[in-house]
């Protein structure tokens, strides 16, 4: 959420004003124009001016004047206005190079696209004898932080021990943030209680290893001593600590360190604001959020995607929706907020309508955007703009995500299109365990229990170890084949052979592959050893073996046990009464509806969608919702008397 501190770490804030380069004045030039162009270095705002600048150089044969060059190279790696490749070109023809050259590239490559070239530059330095400062460090460390990479972070602690930086605080602070950036808050907290001189910065960047890791317990402690101690914190400290207490849903220590701040009268700014927002909505919260957002003076589009992301995950689509539409400025995350809230509730085709405005407000939808509206087709059924998603991601992803392909590749399947999921996945660059899942799903939904038990096979051939949902995958294949003795081979080799934990979901799978071949003593067995106590599905899985084979003493017997679990769902009375009424038992049927009508259960609606013109419309019976029943019902009424018209001409004849 807090994208714009995320990066900012140690070296920024201390680095700033600090130069490479001693004045010019005390320095020996070779000639008045040697002065001159060094001070036009020193003033020039862009390319433009420094490429003139740089021909000057040359064509007075100042171009191997490694102070000058030095000067040329940090513009160029350091300022808004430089060229970072062009910096690299120049150091690369230099016949010499010093170390702030080095310098000046490491610390340009580290805020670039392609942070790693900064410890090639750090390991060529290395080789070539130079030897890092400590300026050099801490710009290297951050790399080892930003791209996680703790065994080149430990190889650069040994040149920092081997050089006598040890004990520079900048280079200390890089340290610790290098090992919690890894996850290894231990070396990091014995870098920091090894440090002499700590900074704020210091406390900061260990609170902040403690916050990513969730250790709640040890965040606040670091917190106390560093009051104790006369440490101010700031903005930052605040952020890892009420971040900490989301994580963990500790509304009662994010409620007192926000009492901590409004009582010390500590100015804080938007980004802790926010974070205030974000741990009593995550706490649950809500009012509290609400109550604190709104007397916030100032509001960015994290604040406002804060509370609009509270409520979705809450589930309350009219509070989110109303934020929503109030915000000033929309990012991607708002919009992605948003349409989750959405599919969290059901409402698919309100999702694809916001998907459809997000073009219409000029942002460009992301990965999750789209990952979230296939998911929206998928459950519509929506093969058209499911398709036309597709091609959007075709167009502007040369290489899509693994998770666009596994939507992707779910959307195809459930919509028919199996040999279209098929090839998606053959062709997918890579793969991880949930494209085997999806795929070993999709295979079962189709009745192609065969070729989903030799993907299982092949999954395990590829590394791939299952999980949970790999084998409801594959017992649902078993169960749709009537496949009793491989499903039964799988179910014991869950526990034994690939330590899968079997949840309530896979004993219904197998009951009802049990159930479904009449074996109702194997089903009853089963259900008997369960370490769990049987849910509606379980009951609901034998029920409806009952209702295939006709076994109305069993499904009597089930009646009376989902009942005491669920006595009002309409299902489970629906189907014993389609039961009693295959087997033409009409005093049970009455009996059952009468026990629904007794306890006002009524019958759930079943609910079809037609797609016209790419909008998808969904009616249940008798359903005059929509403002053009009354022409629906009407155009219906007329082939019904053109119908009847038609069957009486052929009685005639």
């Amino acid at each position: 959420m807090f994208t714009s501190i995320k990066h900012l770490t140690l070296v920024s804030r201390h680095t700033k004003t600090h130069s490479f380069f001693t004045s010019s004045s005390a320095n020996n030039f070779a000639s008045s124009t040697h002065q001159t162009l060094n001070h036009l270095l020193e003033k020039c705002q862009s390319m433009i001016k420094l490429k003139q600048i740089h021909a000057q150089i040359i064509l007075h044969g100042l171009h191997d004047d490694t102070f000058t060059l030095s000067k040329l190279i940090s513009f160029c790696a350091l300022s808004e206005t430089g060229d970072l490749q062009y910096a690299h070109q120049v150091f690369d023809h230099m016949p010499q190079r010093n170390k702030h050259m080095y310098n000046s590239l490491i610390r340009g490559y580290v805020n670039s696209d392609n942070p790693i070239k900064a410890l090639h530059l750090f390991c060529r330095m290395i080789c070539v004898g130079i030897s890092p400062n400590e300026y050099t460090y801490p710009f290297v460390l951050k790399v080892c932080a930003v791209l996680a990479r703790r065994l080149d972070g430990v190889s650069v602690h040994a040149w920092v021990v081997k050089t006598g930086f040890e004990s520079h605080v900048y280079v200390q602070n890089g340290l610790i943030s290098v090992y919690c950036s890894c996850g290894d808050v231990k070396d990091s907290r014995k870098v920091f209680d090894d440090m002499v001189d700590r900074s704020v910065v210091s406390w900061n960047t260990v609170i902040g290893g403690y916050s990513k890791l969730g250790d709640c317990k040890e965040a606040f402690l670091l917190f106390r001593e560093m009051r104790e101690l006369g440490v101010e914190p700031d903005d930052f400290t605040f952020v890892s600590l009420f971040s900490v207490c989301s994580q963990n849903c500790e509304e009662v220590l994010g409620g007192l360190l926000h009492s901590y701040i409004m009582t010390t009268g500590a100015q804080v700014d938007v980004y802790v604001q926010n974070a205030i927002v974000d741990m009593y909505a995550k706490c649950g919260r809500l009012q509290s959020a609400q109550v604190f957002f709104d007397r916030m003076s100032h509001k960015n589009v994290v604040s406002w995607t804060s509370m609009v992301s509270a409520y979705s995950k809450h589930g309350l689509v009219e509070p989110a929706k109303n934020l929503f539409h109030q915000m000033p400025v929309k990012t991607v995350v708002s919009w992605n907020s948003m349409i989750s809230c959405y599919l969290q509730k059901g409402w698919y085709s309100e999702a694809l309508g916001l998907y459809n405005d997000i073009f219409k407000a000029g942002v460009t939808p992301d990965e999750t955007t789209l990952a979230s509206v296939l998911s929206a087709c998928c459950q519509l059924g929506d093969l058209e703009t499911g398709r036309k998603i597709h091609d959007y991601i075709s167009s502007n992803y040369a290489t899509p995500s693994v998770t666009l392909y596994n939507t992707l590749i779910d959307l195809y399947a459930k919509c028919g299109l199996l040999e279209t999921s098929w090839a998606l996945f053959s062709n997918m660059p890579e793969k991880n365990h949930v494209s085997w899942n999806v795929m070993i799903g999709a295979l079962a939904l189709h009745g192609r229990s065969f070729e989903a038990v030799e993907l299982f096979e092949s999954m395990q051939a590829h590394g791939i170890h299952p999980d949970e949902i790999t084998f409801m995958g594959l017992l649902s294949a078993c169960c749709h084949s009537g496949l009793t003795e491989t499903g039964k081979y799988y179910f014991g080799k869950m526990r034994d052979m690939y330590k899968v934990r079997r949840k309530i979901e896979h004993y219904a799978c197998m009951i009802d592959l049990f159930g479904r071949l009449g074996l109702f003593g194997d089903a009853i067995k089963l259900i008997n050893e369960m370490p769990m106590k049987p849910d509606v599905v379980v009951w609901g899985a034998l029920l409806g073996a009952c209702r295939i084979h006709g076994n109305i003493e069993i499904g009597k017997q089930i009646l009376k046990q989902v009942l005491e679990l669920e006595p009002y769902t309409s299902g489970i009375y629906v189907l014993v009464s389609n039961i009693f009424c295959e087997a033409k038992r009409w005093q049970d049927v009455k009996n059952i509806r009468r026990l629904m009508k007794d306890q006002g259960i009524k019958k759930s609606k079943g609910v079809s969608s037609v797609e016209v013109d790419g909008n998808t419309y969904e009616f249940t019976v008798d359903d005059k919702r929509n403002e053009l029943s009354s022409s629906v019902y009407e155009l219906l009424d007329r082939l019904t008397l053109h119908l009847k018209s038609l069957e009486m001409e052929c009685d005639i004849w």
